[in-house]
């Protein structure tokens, strides 16, 4: 059992008065002596309501900063927080609550309406972050810090479900601070590092590239409710932005936005990219504006960062995730077992998840002796020990004998200059056992023929690669990182009557 000092009252005593967040919007600031003062009255307030150690404390919340109160207050009360996704129903939230056990809800005004109907179903008793901010305001006996065990599970991440039951994937203090090391490598955050919250807390983007990293180290994070174009523009401009993390969806909503060719991005020292694949052609719109986006690569099962490119090397390739990071192991593990250049790729080290809660079973699955933990993602290494995610391996389908890995193809379709964003599935097909059909979503005030991007397709890939079905789409299925959910996407591209099909 290990050991590490209470990591809020530890920032908070090296530098009390630096912010710690910022609301750019109202213009509140928040030191860190101040969130330490709050985090001890919430975590008082935590127990005062039965919560003991071991308990599980759900929140549904948009981006704001209680959000990170709570998160170290449960600490502290040694209770583990739920973080639960706004965007789904109450019938898919139920599953959820049930299977953390948590004893309590908090809320907050948005996600009101929805967190009524869910703890109504589930019988559990809510509180409004309204009033968490308000008792942490008030004067009064304080929880004192004690020691966090590097292991123990401080809060409960459900995975998106691309491929089905959401599993609650354990996160520590542990992980944090790994998490942090491969950031700060990778980046160079510090003191003076300004950085941008905004993805969702339910995924470990939200909290942890850069967030949590950052207020380690003693930087500032404004938060954002949620992602707006205008305003996260109108803040790189004014300079109050130098690290920056986004999905490739935010990329996107970028460089279509009318300011973004006006826009000075010189103050923002690193652009951090993850989630899902980004394109090389919208690499390369940034690039033309003078901004380098560092691909990475990581899990919320590794905490999550374990590769991320490095400015010199990403101009020139582009589609790599880059090396592993400082405290990540890896190996690429073929089907014959055997280590190599290509393979599954397997991690170890200091951030990667002790496992499932309350789940031994996948638990198990996940892992290999020696404690590797097996990613699902097929990639493969250069001579210069640069890595390239291929594609996932339940991806991957067989036709006519031949194995199609779609990321390949949608990289194909992306190319061409009518096409913003490409997703190809294996569908049934009576001859060639499976065949791909693209799912394609078009630039704006493009137009193209399914036929055309056929065509487009077999001028750089072999017969059996290409989709043999084309519709075009406006949006896909998507999870919090923007990345597809495929299984929705074959359901639907695979009802009857589907149209501009070819």
């Amino acid at each position: 059992m290990k050991f590490i000092p209470d990591l809020c009252a530890q920032r908070a005593m090296l530098t009390p008065d630096a912010a710690a967040f910022a609301d750019p919007v109202s213009g509140r600031v928040w030191s860190f002596a101040e969130i330490e003062r709050r985090v001890g009255r919430g975590a008082a307030f935590l127990r005062s309501l039965g919560i003991g150690e071991g308990d599980r404390i759900a929140v549904l919340c948009h981006n704001n900063v209680p959000f990170f109160e709570l998160l170290f207050a449960c600490a502290r009360a040694k209770a583990i927080l739920v973080p639960l996704n706004w965007r789904q129903t109450p019938a898919e939230l139920a599953p959820i609550i049930d299977d953390s056990g948590a004893k309590l809800m908090f809320f907050d005004g948005p996600t009101a309406d929805l967190a009524s109907k869910v703890v109504a179903a589930a019988r559990l008793p809510s509180r409004s972050l309204i009033e968490w901010d308000a008792v942490c305001d008030q004067p009064g006996e304080p929880m004192t810090p004690t020691p966090w065990e590097t292991d123990a599970p401080w809060y409960l991440l459900y995975t998106s479900g691309t491929t089905g039951k959401p599993k609650a994937v354990i996160q520590t203090a542990g992980m944090a601070l790994a998490n942090m090391i491969n950031v700060q490598t990778a980046t160079g955050i510090g003191p003076d590092t300004k950085s941008l919250n905004f993805l969702p807390l339910f995924h470990t983007a939200g909290i942890n590239l850069h967030t949590l990293p950052v207020f380690i180290v003693g930087g500032v994070s404004q938060v954002l409710p949620k992602f707006d174009a205008d305003l996260v523009l109108s803040l790189v401009q004014q300079g109050r932005i130098t690290v920056f993390f986004g999905v490739p969806a935010i990329y996107q909503a970028i460089s279509l936005h009318p300011a973004f060719e006006r826009t000075d991005f010189s103050a923002v020292k690193h652009w951090g990219c993850g989630g899902a694949p980004i394109s090389a052609a919208l690499i390369q719109t940034f690039l033309e504006r003078g901004v380098t986006i560092c691909n990475g690569m990581g899990m919320t099962e590794t905490g999550p960062t374990v590769f991320f490119m490095d400015r010199a090397q990403a101009p020139t390739k582009i589609g790599s995730v880059g090396k592993p990071q400082l405290l990540a192991e890896v190996r690429l593990v073929g089907a014959d077992g055997v280590d190599g250049d290509d393979g599954e790729l397997w991690f170890r080290g200091p951030g990667i998840t002790p496992g499932y809660f309350n789940n031994p079973m996948a638990t198990e699955a996940a892992f290999a002796p020696g404690g590797w933990l097996k990613s699902g993602d097929i990639a493969r290494r250069d001579a210069d020990g640069y890595y390239t995610i291929v594609d996932r391996i339940k991806d991957m389908y067989i036709s006519g004998g031949e194995n199609v890995y779609p990321a390949e193809v949608e990289h194909v379709l992306q190319a061409h200059p009518a096409v913003l964003e490409a997703a190809v599935v294996g569908v049934s097909d009576e001859k060639w056992g499976e065949v791909g059909h693209a799912a394609v979503i078009l630039r704006p005030g493009q137009t193209a023929d399914p036929a055309d991007l056929q065509q487009h397709a077999r001028a750089a890939l072999a017969t059996y690669k290409v989709p043999k079905h084309v519709t075009i789409v406006t949006d896909f299925p998507r999870t919090a990182a923007g990345k597809v959910q495929k299984h929705h996407l074959r359901a639907a591209l695979t009802e009857p009557q589907k149209p501009e099909s070819a």
